[in-house]
């Protein structure tokens, strides 16, 4: 009988993990998922500085996301935030929710987000906010997506956002346990509560 020597049990261990994490490796690197990353890091793009890019998973089934950050315009002319990419999405709009008599209401903003000189804007769920229209994939809780901004002097500006858990109403907050709301998007009014069905905003 030939015998072969006994290699260390933390060794075996070692190599059957590599083995198991490269596969991951790679799928985060692809530039649409970077892991468990949930550092929203600052990008700057000329005179536009953008901090704090979010997103969160959506309810089974939904056709639609949010996205949310911070934009300063450092420049001394106004820019324009018009749209943007995503590979998990058809396409990248801006919108704005309001709330008359007790229904809220959201719209694109046909035009874009202007960011006069000096000025910052905040979008966040309730208000301004990046709407991902047509989701061909759920960005899961914990992962990070890469998404395209275009801005109208600015130009396209690539960032990552990392995903929050559905509902959340910040990167590291929980999702809202408040009661329903009439939820009225474009032509479209619905009851349901802040994770909006299968709307995310």
């Amino acid at each position: 009988m030939i015998s072969f020597p006994r290699a260390p049990l933390g060794a075996i261990l070692a190599a059957v993990l590599l083995t198991i994490s490269m596969p991951f490796a790679a799928w985060s690197s692809d530039g649409d998922h970077s892991g468990h990353n949930h550092d929203a890091a600052t990008v700057q793009h000329g005179d536009i500085i953008i901090k704090g890019a979010w997103t969160r998973q959506t309810p089974p089934g939904a056709k639609v996301g949010g996205g949310y950050l911070t934009i300063t315009n450092e420049g001394q002319t106004a820019d324009r935030l018009t749209g943007g990419a995503a590979a998990f999405a058809a396409s990248v709009e801006i919108h704005e929710m309001s709330v008359n008599d007790g229904v809220m209401k959201m719209a694109e903003l046909a035009d874009g987000l202007e960011i006069e000189p000096g000025q910052t804007v905040v979008l966040k769920p309730g208000g301004f906010h990046i709407m991902f229209m047509g989701l061909s994939e759920i960005p899961m809780e914990g992962d990070t997506v890469n998404v395209t901004l275009t801005f109208a002097n600015a130009g396209e500006v690539s960032l990552n956002m990392p995903v929050a858990a559905i509902g959340a109403t910040s990167l590291d907050g929980k999702a809202n346990a408040h009661g329903g709301h009439n939820h009225s998007h474009g032509d479209h009014t619905h009851d349901h509560d802040h994770d909006h069905g299968t709307e995310s905003n």
